[in-house]
């Protein structure tokens, strides 16, 4: 059976671990090849290795160190990932953090962190792609936002404002974008089992899954579908939506 991402290139930012980590394994599964990016080299080499597993003939994938939150780093990197793999055709902005803290006693600093990180970042991934999808009048963007971006949180400020952002600029660059054949959407999760949310306490989630009608987490692989989704031959006809993933939570 022909895998619906042949011979397509993708970069997946914060792609070493998590949900990008899940994202870049269902892309190479399907036939893409896979530059992951993030900031630990010892795990993005042991995220690289698993990847090397699924991959078959033709296939290429990479990880390539990068502060995602460095304008200069970001455009040598792309740089390096057009001259080693000839084309970006699906860009997966995956790469947050989180600061937390009540606004009241917020520091500038982790604000700055937060916004740098997760917002500022896309409009550097976004500018040095969207030239040569313009120019090949094809391309898939695809911005992982959360369900904090669409109803706030205490405690959250810095980071609903950096992911509600995104989905502003994703609704923007759609409309610019459209004509020449590149849709940009996002995916909003809820609560995701990683390895943050495995460090909480009984209490701390019990508090979380009441929330969710599911009454469960969702899996890594589970976002990744839907970011599949919006990859895929199957939604060339889709742009400028916010897709959420969070088990009922926003009903």
């Amino acid at each position: 059976m022909e895998k619906i991402l042949a011979e397509k290139t993708a970069v997946v930012t914060g792609g070493t671990r998590g949900i990008g980590k899940a994202i870049a394994k269902r892309f190479v599964e399907q036939g893409a090849s896979v530059v992951i990016l993030g900031t630990h080299p010892e795990r993005g080499e042991s995220a690289l290795n698993e990847l090397k597993e699924l991959t078959q003939d033709g296939q290429k994938v990479a990880f390539y160190p990068l502060n995602i939150s460095v304008r200069t780093q970001v455009e040598e990197t792309f740089t390096r990932i057009y001259d080693d793999f000839g084309a970006v055709d699906i860009l997966v902005n995956n790469a947050g953090v989180t600061r937390d803290g009540l606004f009241m006693r917020m520091s500038e600093e982790n604000w700055d962190h937060v916004l740098n990180t997760n917002l500022n970042s896309v409009y550097f991934t976004c500018q040095a792609v969207i030239r040569p999808m313009l120019k090949a009048r094809s391309g898939r963007i695809i911005n992982i936002t959360s369900v904090v971006g669409l109803m706030g949180n205490p405690g959250q400020t810095n980071y609903a404002a950096s992911k509600a952002g995104m989905i502003g600029f994703t609704k923007s660059l759609a409309k610019e974008s459209a004509s020449r054949g590149i849709t940009v959407n996002c995916v909003a999760p809820g609560f995701v089992k990683t390895d943050m949310t495995d460090s909480l306490n009984e209490k701390q989630q019990e508090a979380i899954l009441s929330q969710v009608p599911m009454q469960r987490m969702a899996f890594p692989e589970e976002i990744a579908d839907a970011v599949l989704f919006f990859a895929s031959p199957m939604a060339t006809y889709i742009t400028g939506q916010t897709l959420i993933v969070d088990g009922g939570l926003l009903m």
